[in-house]
C-alpha cells in the first residue's frame, strides 16, 4: 500500500487533470508547476480519472495508522477523492436532486426550511419599514440611501479590508509580506471573489455590476480577505510548505472544505467585530469615507440584521429551482419576496445558482456549522480566535465540527 504522502499527491495530480475538463474546478493550486504542465499535456481520460478517483477512495478506505494526524488527514482525503469522483459524473451530464448533490460534494447536508418559516422575519421588516406599496420596493428604496458612490468605493473598501487584517492579525500570526491586490471588475454572477495566488497573495475582485452597499464593505473585506479567503489559502499553503502535505497545494472549487471556507469567511465579520463594534467602526470611519450621513447608520443597520434571518430561503428556492418543482420565473419572484432585492438582483442570485448549483449551501450552511463550533468556546475572544484557527490548520470534515 502506497503511504499517506503519496496518496495526497495522487489526488492532487487527479484534480489536475480534472480541471482540464471543467476549467475553474481547481481554485487555486501552489503546489509543483511541472505537474499542473503534465495535467494540461497528456490529461488521462475521464474514464480513467474514475477508475483512479474508484482506486484511491479503495486505498484511503483500507488506510490505517497508529498516527492520529495520517488517520485524519486519510479520511479527510477520502471525502475529497469521493467529492471529485462525483464531480467527473456531473462534468458528463449527471444530476442529483439537490441535497443529494451537496452531500456528495461537500460532506453537508443542508436544512431546507419551508419559505413559510420566514414569514415571520418579513412581518418585523414591515415593521422596520413602514410604508405603502411591496415591502421589497420599500426596502430596496431604502437601501439604496446607503450605496457607496463609485468615486468613493476603492477607498471605503481598502479601509474596510486594512482593519478586518488588523483585527485578524490581534489574534492571528500572518507572515511577512503577505499582501493582496483589490481590483473592480462588472460582469460576474458572483458579487465578489478571492484568487489566492500563492506566496501569501490574492486578487481581490468586487463585482459592481449592482451598487455595493455600506453594510457589505466590512463583510466583503472579512470574507475575501481578513480572516477569509486570504487568510485561509495562507494556512492551506503553510501546511503544504512547512508539513509536505500535498494536498493543501491545492484547492478544488467543489470540496468537502467549500462549507468551512464560504461559512467561515462569513462568519469571519461577526468573528472580527462582535457585538456592536461593526457599527461603531462603520459610523466612524466608513460612513464619511462614502460620504454618508453616519447619524443614520443605526437604522440601516437594524434592517441589516432582520433581513439577516432571511437567509436560509435563498437555499430553499434553489433545491426548488434545481430540482424543478418551480419554473426560473417563479424563482426570480420568490427571491424578490424573501430577499427583499429587485429583480436584476435576484436574476443575479439565480445565475450564480445555475453556474455553481448546490455551491449555495457553503454560505448560511456552512456559516451556521462555524458559527456554532466557535460559540461552544465560550466568549473570550482568545478562545474562539482560536476555535476558528483550529479549523483553519487542522484536516477536518464538516461533520467534525458537529462532535
Amino acid at each position: 500500500m502506497r503511504d499517506i504522502n503519496h496518496l495526497a499527491e495522487d489526488y492532487v495530480r487527479l484534480a489536475l487533470e480534472i480541471d482540464t475538463y471543467e476549467p475553474g474546478y481547481v481554485d487555486a493550486y501552489f503546489g509543483p508547476p511541472e505537474w499542473r504542465e503534465a495535467a494540461k499535456a497528456v490529461p488521462r481520460s475521464q474514464e480513467a480519472l474514475k477508475a483512479e478517483a474508484d482506486r484511491l477512495v479503495r486505498a484511503l478506505g483500507a488506510f490505517t495508522s497508529a498516527d492520529e494526524a495520517s488517520a485524519q488527514r486519510a479520511k479527510v482525503l477520502a471525502a475529497n477523492v469521493s467529492s471529485a469522483r462525483f464531480r467527473l459524473d456531473m462534468i458528463e451530464g449527471v444530476r442529483a436532486p439537490f441535497v443529494k448533490e451537496a452531500q456528495r460534494l461537500f460532506a453537508l447536508t443542508p436544512e431546507l426550511k419551508p419559505l413559510s418559516n420566514y414569514d415571520a422575519a418579513l412581518a418585523r421588516i414591515e415593521e422596520i419599514v413602514p410604508g405603502e406599496g411591496p415591502l421589497s420596493i420599500r426596502v430596496q428604496t431604502f437601501r439604496a440611501r446607503y450605496a457607496i458612490p463609485a468615486d468613493r468605493l476603492d477607498a471605503v473598501m481598502h479601509a474596510s479590508i486594512a482593519e478586518c487584517r488588523r483585527r485578524t492579525m490581534a489574534h492571528i500570526a500572518l507572515p511577512e509580506g503577505e499582501s493582496f491586490a483589490m481590483e473592480l471588475v462588472k460582469d460576474k454572477s458572483w458579487g465578489a471573489y478571492n484568487y489566492y495566488l500563492g506566496g501569501n497573495r490574492s486578487l481581490i475582485q468586487i463585482n459592481t455590476d449592482l451598487p455595493v452597499s455600506i453594510g457589505n464593505a466590512l463583510v466583503l473585506g472579512c470574507h475575501e480577505g481578513y480572516p477569509g479567503h486570504h487568510v485561509q489559502g495562507i494556512y492551506n499553503e503553510r501546511a503544504y510548505r512547512t508539513k509536505g502535505w500535498a494536498e493543501y497545494s491545492i484547492a478544488p472549487l467543489y470540496a468537502p472544505a467549500a462549507p468551512l471556507n464560504e461559512g467561515g469567511a462569513d462568519f469571519g465579520v461577526d468573528l472580527a467585530f462582535p457585538g456592536d463594534e461593526r457599527l461603531a467602526f462603520e459610523m466612524n470611519v466608513l460612513y464619511p469615507l462614502a460620504g454618508l450621513d453616519p447619524a443614520t447608520a443605526p437604522a440601516f443597520d437594524a434592517l441589516r440584521r432582520a433581513t439577516a434571518e432571511l437567509d436560509g430561503a435563498l437555499l430553499t428556492i434553489s433545491q426548488m429551482h434545481l430540482d424543478g418543482a418551480i419554473s426560473r420565473e417563479r424563482a426570480i419572484e420568490l427571491a424578490e419576496r424573501y430577499r427583499l432585492v429587485g429583480r436584476e438582483a435576484a436574476e443575479q442570485s439565480l445565475d450564480f445558482e445555475s453556474e455553481y448549483r448546490s455551491y449555495v449551501i457553503n454560505y448560511s450552511s456552512g456559516e451556521d456549522l462555524v458559527r456554532d463550533f466557535v460559540d461552544r468556546a465560550g466568549d473570550d475572544p482568545a478562545a474562539r480566535w482560536a476555535a476558528y484557527e483550529h479549523i483553519l490548520s487542522t484536516p477536518i470534515l464538516p461533520a467534525d465540527l458537529k462532535q
